[in-house]
């Protein structure tokens, strides 16, 4: 079933260059009923977003800055987040941003059954990564867009940096997730395996890597082997995973 979702977004925390890629994805978990950004309209650093917000039916609420040094759109959204979960229109939220001032509100939609998204910079902190049930950095979203079209090859150069190396800490997560998961011969479903991962880390995304999908992330890796097997009803095969057993070497003399 599609979800309903709630579209916030830090207009004074998120830069508009995202945009295309930022809804596209958006669109994949569900159903943007509402979609608003809050911030300082009379502010001269936002007028690259008023340029797109019809094309996008995304609603401005004006918020002025009243005291200096405190944000005023962070409570506006909050607030409006709160009015919106008890309305009951809908059963998700996607908060756009990368400040940790919205850890709370993420845990509190949570608790109250909404499933809550997530979307910011890589400099987010990570209490509010973790807060959501899935996080995506908009960085990984404008590489994936950019490998997708013809460019210039120093701008795919720079964008490839955004691209994380798999490090031992990463293995030993999907080694462990695995093994939570596997049978008696240490093979589990790669879908449980990503559902499982994602749930222990938020912010996991193969293509945090630079991998479309799971399978090929696992696939690159040589501690983890893949099997593929008839579905049921034949339609497509289903693949699984396990890792891979460590050869003993012989001690005795």
């Amino acid at each position: 079933m599609d979800l309903n979702l709630a579209v916030l977004i830090d207009g004074d925390n998120i830069p508009s260059s995202y945009i295309k890629e930022m809804m596209e994805e958006i669109a994949k978990y569900g159903n943007p009923t509402i979609k608003r950004i809050y911030g300082d309209w009379t502010n001269p650093n936002l007028t690259k977003w008023k340029k797109i917000l019809l094309e996008n039916a995304i609603t401005p609420i004006q918020q002025y800055g009243y005291t200096k040094g405190k944000n005023a759109t962070d409570s506006a959204m909050i607030i409006d987040a709160m009015d919106i979960l008890y309305s009951e229109k809908v059963n998700g939220f996607c908060l756009v941003s990368s400040d940790s001032d919205f850890t709370r509100l993420a845990t509190r939609l949570r608790e109250a059954g909404m499933k809550v998204f997530g979307i910011g910079e890589k400099k987010t902190p990570n209490p509010f990564i973790v807060a959501c049930d899935k996080f995506i950095y908009l960085e990984i979203l404008k590489y994936q867009s950019e490998e997708d079209e013809p460019e210039s090859a120093n701008k795919k150069s720079d964008s490839k940096s955004n691209v994380d190396k798999i490090t031992p800490k990463d293995i030993r997560l999907i080694t462990s997730t695995i093994s939570d998961l596997g049978d008696d011969d240490g093979w589990a479903f790669l879908g449980d395996v990503g559902s499982l991962l994602q749930k222990k880390q938020p912010n996991f995304d193969s293509r945090n890597y630079g991998f479309q999908k799971l399978t090929p992330l696992i696939q690159s890796i040589k501690s983890f082997e893949i099997e593929q097997r008839e579905a049921s009803k034949g339609r497509s095969k289903l693949i699984y995973v396990r890792n891979k057993k460590q050869k003993r070497t012989n001690t005795r003399k």
